[in-house]
């Protein structure tokens, strides 16, 4: 009797064993297939937003940076025209300089590339940017000039990064080139505004902190006709410096 209570003793023991060795096995095995197989994952979504063109692919990430190349001279363009003019620095009056410059630039790039890609472009600032323009437009003397350097260095300093990103993944020709520009115009866009010696950068550490990087989303459709934007929205209070309205189409040689 005692040697049957051991022979069971030992078969159940030995079935735990075996069980739990199975059930390991499956824990490990599971993940790797159910990740080989599922849908959503990062390679997933690159493939699933990448569209080809004869500069080479292009992604959603590709797409949302010509976006934001545009959106930028919407609003930054009149930051700096303002600033030659509310500005109590002389350093503060060099930035606006700069962003004018460099935004005419830019702007004048990021049309050319958008159309020979056939991308719709936006003519508007977005909400955010809007927000920030009219926080300057309250803004009078050194508040105005703090207000001014530190919004358009917080802003600078985010951009800088997708800049970085797009530039380190592309494979589209047209957009690797477009970001070596936005590179170094935002990077002299930082040297001025922190020339300014009224960047807060305790509180710009804080911010980047804080906030963790949204991930790329509403991205534009891929090339195809679309409607046309309309005019840009006017800007003060230097009208001769108002961005043209974003070209359709690929433009004709």
């Amino acid at each position: 009797m005692r040697s049957d209570n051991r022979s069971r003793g030992l078969f159940s023991g030995t079935g735990l064993i075996v069980a739990g060795l199975t059930a390991t096995l499956i824990a490990l095995i599971f993940p790797i297939w159910s990740y080989a197989d599922r849908s959503g994952t990062g390679v997933d979504t690159l493939n699933a937003s990448t569209v080809t063109t004869q500069y080479g692919a292009l992604s959603g990430l590709d797409r949302e940076f010509i976006t934001k190349v545009r959106l930028a001279g919407l609003w930054e363009l009149p930051a700096g025209q303002q600033a030659e003019v509310k500005g109590t620095t002389e350093a503060v009056r060099t930035a606006g300089e700069h962003l004018i410059e460099g935004h005419t630039f830019l702007d004048a790039r990021v049309r050319n590339v958008a159309a020979r890609l056939n991308l719709p472009l936006p003519n508007q600032p977005s909400d955010q940017q809007k927000a920030w323009l009219q926080t300057l437009n309250t803004a009078q003397g050194e508040e105005y000039d703090r207000q001014f350097a530190n919004i358009l260095r917080l802003a600078h300093g985010k951009v800088f990064s997708v800049v970085a990103q797009v530039r380190a993944t592309t494979r589209n020709s047209l957009v690797r080139d477009l970001a070596d520009d936005a590179n170094t115009t935002v990077l002299d866009h930082i040297k001025v505004l922190e020339a300014t010696g009224l960047v807060d950068y305790d509180a710009i550490a804080r911010d980047a902190a804080s906030a963790s990087a949204p991930p790329i989303t509403n991205s534009p459709a891929p090339p195809g006709p679309s409607d046309d934007p309309g005019s840009p929205m006017p800007v003060t209070p230097s009208p001769s410096f108002s961005l043209p309205p974003a070209a359709r189409g690929p433009e004709e040689n």
